[in-house]
This record gives structure tokens, C-alpha cells and sequence, in this order.
């Protein structure tokens, strides 16, 4: 009998009213409104740095103001002199970056397939990874000189041990079960790697890849401390001569731009690459709502 009435009692209450809980959902976030967000924090902190040297009696040549910064990037790229710094360290940085990656990727699938090769190679490339790039820099100025070849060699190095790690990460951690189904099916060796362990290993080698990108720039900097003339590095160097702090904050900024833009092509091709993985889809909101 409750339960009678209370249908009745539920059809008496307008559409309108019964939908309004649903109503109360709104749609997801869109992926413009999720990059527009993305950008709330950076350009509050800018504004709050902008104020803070404007109205709080801070020392600017200590501390520049953003708007200082701006005007310092203005009449550098007026000159040229800007892109031609940052043409340089682009190259040294793409260079090594090839050349590290694709010894690192060769290395991996080496590791990742061969356990006799895990033990003739992995000890050593784990002792030359735990050397930092500091204590290393006599020595590669004593092999290559200053010349660009020393530079590059240590762009190489850091990006090297990233993609190694986590190739041979990935391929280890290919579900056994599929490569039994394989094998069962009768698939050949060729198209089990091709088909099954390297498309499962894709996400961690491209979490490798956006890890080795920030690490080029790391080992970037200090490469471009060896003698040169060309570079961001150089750059920073020579305004911190002439204590020149709104050149020095230029160039910070400049590796953080270059470093957004970057991990913002790695995203782009994990999208691409990893189309077919459901955690690599267009990422929505919790649980598809607005909070």
C-alpha cells in the first residue's frame, strides 16, 4: 500500500521538478575551458610577482618586474641577437637529444628482450647514470675540448638513461597473458613484438621521452657553461657578469617556455601514438562533471 502510494505520489510531481536533480549536472569541461584553466595559476603568479615589485619597495635589479623582463626579451629579439642564442641551443638540444634517445631506445629493447644482455650491459649503464654531469665535465673538456662536440655529448648522456629506463620498463611489463595468446595463435615472433609488446610498452617508452626532454635542458645549462659564445647559457652567463638580473630572469623563463612546449608535443603524440589505450583518451572531468 506505501509503496502504491508513493508512485502515485511521485507521478503528481511535474516533469520539470523530477529532472531537476538530473538538472543539477552540468556538462563536462571541454578541453579549451581545461587549458584556459591550466593557465589561471601562471598568469596570477606573473601579476602577483608584477605587483610585488611594483608596490612592495623590493630592490629591481635585484627582483625584476615581469613587465622589465618583457622589455629586456622586446629589444634583444629586435636586435636578432635573441634567436640567434636561442637557434643554438635548439640545435644542441635536438642533436643530442637524437642522438642520446636513439641509443637509449637501441639499448632498451637489447635489455628489455635479453636477459644476457640485461647482464652484460644493465650494471654498467647504471653506474655511468648515478655519475653526476658536473663531475663528468673535466673530463668531456679534456676529450671533445669546448667545442660543440662536448656540448653535445652531454645532451646525449642525460637523455640516454631516461628512454633506457623506462624502454626496458615497459617491455618487462607487457601482460604475459597476451603474449600467451599470441603464441597460441600462432603469431610469429615478428608480429608479437610489433603487435603486442611494443605497442604495450608505448606509454612508459613516451613517459621516458617527456622525462629525457626536461633532462636535455638540464644538462643543457650546463653544457653551455664550457666555453661559448652562442647559446641561452651563454647568455645568462655573460648577464650574470654585468649583473644584468632582468637577462638572467629572461633566460629562466625562456627554458620554462621551451620546456611547456616541449612536454606539449610529447602530450601530442602520446594522443597520437596511444589513440587505441583508454587511459590516453581525451581526459575528462571527475566522473564526467563539473565540481
Amino acid at each position: 500500500m506505501a509503496i502504491e502510494l508513493s508512485t502515485k505520489a511521485h507521478r503528481a510531481i511535474p516533469g520539470e521538478l523530477r529532472a531537476a536533480p538530473h538538472a543539477a549536472r552540468s556538462r563536462p569541461w571541454s578541453e579549451r575551458e581545461l587549458v584556459v584553466l591550466s593557465w589561471l595559476a601562471p598568469l596570477a603568479f606573473a601579476l602577483a610577482w608584477e605587483a610585488f615589485c611594483r608596490f612592495g619597495g623590493v630592490n629591481r635589479q635585484v627582483v625584476p618586474a615581469p613587465s622589465a623582463v618583457l622589455a629586456t626579451a622586446w629589444t634583444l629579439a629586435a636586435d636578432g641577437s635573441l634567436f640567434v642564442h636561442l637557434g643554438y641551443s635548439l640545435l644542441r638540444a635536438a642533436t643530442g637529444f637524437l642522438i642520446g634517445g636513439g641509443i637509449g631506445f637501441g639499448l632498451g629493447l637489447l635489455v628489455g628482450f635479453s636477459r644476457l644482455a640485461e647482464a652484460l650491459l644493465d650494471r654498467s649503464v647504471q653506474m655511468i647514470r648515478a655519475i653526476p654531469f658536473l663531475a663528468l665535465l673535466p673530463l668531456v673538456i679534456v676529450w671533445f675540448g669546448v667545442d660543440e662536440a662536448g656540448k653535445i655529448f652531454l645532451v646525449s648522456l642525460g637523455v640516454l638513461f631516461p628512454i633506457y629506463v623506462n624502454t626496458v620498463l615497459g617491455i618487462r611489463q607487457v601482460d604475459p597473458k597476451l603474449l600467451e595468446v599470441a603464441k597460441v595463435t600462432g603469431l610469429k615472433l615478428r608480429g608479437r613484438i610489433t603487435r603486442i609488446i611494443l605497442p604495450g610498452a608505448m606509454p612508459s617508452i613516451l613517459t621516458g621521452v617527456r622525462y629525457a626532454l626536461a633532462v636535455a635542458w638540464l644538462a643543457l645549462v650546463i653544457a653551455e657553461t664550457i666555453a661559448t659564445t652562442k647559446g641561452i647559457g651563454f647568455l645568462a652567463m655573460d648577464a650574470r657578469e654585468f649583473l644584468q638580473t632582468n637577462v638572467i630572469v629572461l633566460t629562466i623563463v625562456i627554458y620554462a617556455a621551451i620546456g611547456v612546449i616541449a612536454d606539449g608535443i610529447a602530450r601530442a603524440l602520446e594522443r597520437r601514438l596511444l589513440a587505441w589505450h583508454p587511459n590516453y583518451a581525451k581526459t575528462p572531468s571527475f566522473k564526467g562533471e563539473r565540481r
